[in-house]
């Protein structure tokens, strides 16, 4: 206990102190070989101009950081913006613009320093009403996907013009690490043209066509020494995988996000690439059943889905085995938290036609709407699905949609589609947003007061045992009664050019947790 106050203290939380998401950090070069982060440790070199070609953005994107809902933007808004909290290769949040913070007994109360001299692109220097206006602009009337895990917020104080004390209703060991949300960006405060973002970032926006190209140039003297390296940062939509591929290939480009699995063992050896893989700490696939409308209101037509898709055809076949088996619900398979005795579901055709029968159903009920605009494979993952389910007697219709305007149409309006759901770097972050009665991002629509209940039990549980066994407990819930057909982990896969330094695998995102274009230097 001694140990996590002063760890608080100085910013960072310990191992011992904070039971994040623990990866070893690792690249693949030609050949397959793996190599560890030292041998990226060179000193950062400035310059050039590096070109992005990514996958997970639309039309519809913006700089707004309460719309976030894809890779794409999200590293749009790191281009410029900072957060409060970072994390680290190994999933523990470190200080960004909060430079440290303290915990009172019970962890109601937190007391966060923010960062002094730092300037806004706009040469407005950072204040305590800044963090504040950019904290509120996720609470109350808002209409940001991180409103739910905020809610616990009862207050918000200034303390100096360095300090502030947010107060929470109940105790949270893992507050701070909810602060690191990549929603939570700082702007300054009254800022709400998002055409014109603003931020303590190492870039200002150049130009930006939403869908197609977005150019970024370096303000000069970045904050945090060794990083901001680029002279410009040009960031390409490029959502078709073979374009991506062919891209990077002939040095059109220095780096991709999402490679097809199906073709990266080719990629891995070519002489001029540098692949980067995260093992299971990648996107979540889900086919996702709004619980709230028919027939999945009824729990065993669900149950007949989840015991109907057969998991490992679509990662053998798919994924090309880069991908964990899920489970039905988002923890980490290397969380402490995880729920290491919950048994996979297997396939069972023979257990979905009982609970097809159960649920009164004749199995032509069921229609999903695909695209790529989820993830570049989701309409062959579908169809694997639709394969599977047949020896149940169910009848999958497959509604295949363009992938433009995919999230804001489609997603949390169709009630049977997919969704692809980014890794949370605690247990209590995944389980709130992605299944909490209160929560916004709730995409399946189940709730359940009981399981409410036990997360707020999780929260202010000291002893980790008995933390695990409610968090066990909780994620038993979900993968029985949530709407998450949740059939796979897929590993992260991002291609450079080998003249590409310092990026590594993250257990949240791809590309160095979306941050890329402020760690990477040229060699």
């Amino acid at each position: 206990m001694n140990d996590a106050k002063t760890d608080a203290r100085r910013g960072h939380l310990s191992r011992r102190s904070f039971l994040g998401t623990a990866a070893a950090t690792a690249t693949v070069t030609a050949g397959g070989l793996w190599l560890p982060r030292a041998a990226h440790a060179d000193t950062p070199k400035k310059g050039g101009t590096l070109r992005l070609g990514m996958e997970g953005g639309t039309s519809t994107d913006s700089f707004n950081p309460m719309t976030l809902s894809d890779e794409l933007p999200i590293a749009l808004c790191y281009c410029i913006m900072n957060g409060l909290i970072e994390f680290d290769a190994e999933g523990l949040p470190q200080p960004e613009l909060f430079e440290s913070w303290e915990i009172e007994p019970g962890a109601v109360k937190w007391v966060f320093k923010i960062r002094q001299g730092i300037a806004f692109s706009n040469g407005k220097t950072l204040t305590v009403e800044d963090v504040i206006y950019s904290i509120n602009l996720h609470r109350g009337e808002s209409v940001s996907q991180l409103k739910g895990n905020l809610e616990p917020i009862t207050e918000i104080t200034k303390l100096s013009d360095s300090q502030i004390a947010i107060t929470l209703n109940e105790g949270n060991a893992d507050f701070v690490a909810l602060l690191g949300d990549y929603h939570l960006l700082v702007v300054p405060e009254g800022h709400t043209d998002w055409t014109k973002p603003i931020g303590t970032g190492a870039y200002v926006l150049e130009s930006f066509e939403p869908g197609v190209r977005a150019v970024f140039t370096a303000r000069g003297d970045y904050w945090k020494p060794g990083r901001g390296n680029f002279d410009r940062v040009e960031v390409l939509y490029i959502p078709d995988a073979v374009a991506r591929t062919s891209a990077l290939q002939s040095g059109q480009i220095d780096g991709a996000n999402r490679l097809d699995p199906r073709t990266v063992d080719f990629l891995a050896q070519a002489p001029n690439l540098n692949v980067v893989r995260g093992e299971g700490t990648g996107l979540r696939y889900v086919f996702c059943a709004r619980v709230s409308d028919d027939p999945y209101t009824n729990q065993n037509a669900v149950l007949a889905l989840k015991y109907g898709i057969d998991r490992q055809k679509i990662i053998d076949n798919v994924l090309n085995g880069y991908a964990t088996l899920g489970n039905d619900h988002t923890i980490n398979p290397n969380s402490p938290f995880f729920n290491a005795e919950l048994p996979q579901r297997p396939y069972d055709p023979d257990k979905a036609a009982w609970h097809l029968k159960e649920a009164g159903l004749t199995g032509s009920e069921f229609r999903l709407t695909v695209s790529e605009g989820a993830w570049v494979t989701m309409p062959d993952c579908a169809q694997i699905f639709q394969q599977s389910l047949d020896p149940a007697g169910i009848k999958l219709e497959l509604n295949k949609v363009p992938a433009d305007g995919y999230w804001s149409n489609v997603w949390r309006v169709d009630p049977f589609c997919g969704v692809i759901w980014a890794s949370r770097m605690t247990a209590d972050e995944n389980l709130t947003v992605c299944y909490s009665s209160t929560s916004p991002m709730n995409d399946s629509n189940w709730k359940n007061e009981a399981f409410d209940k036990l997360l707020t039990e999780a929260r202010v549980e000291l002893d980790q045992g008995k933390r695990k066994e409610i968090y066990a407990t909780c994620q038993q819930m979900v993968s029985d009664e949530a709407g998450h057909v949740l059939f796979a982990i897929n590993d992260t896969l991002d291609g450079y050019g080998k003249n590409v330094m310092g990026v590594n695998k993250h257990p949240r995102f791809g590309f160095d947790d979306l941050r890329v274009a402020e760690k990477a230097w040229f060699a």
